[in-house]
């Protein structure tokens, strides 16, 4: 498997993103806090996304010198 790959899939944290939303209102959870931990989670995504792409475009330039 490919964990890079996945690692920069929005649709995997578009899942993640709904499973834990679903998760904290089905638990009695309030909407606002859904709404915080979602986004928190779309922020995280987007960091981890450009680390791992940013690391991908160094570690190809680095084989092309």
């Amino acid at each position: 498997m490919n964990w890079k790959r996945k690692l920069t899939s929005r649709k995997l944290w578009v899942s993640v993103a709904g499973f834990v939303t679903g998760l904290i209102l089905a638990f009695g959870g309030s909407s606002d806090t859904a709404e915080t931990v979602s986004g928190c989670i779309m922020s995280a995504a987007s960091v981890i996304a450009y680390t791992v792409g940013e690391g991908l475009a160094d570690s190809s330039h680095n084989k092309e010198e």
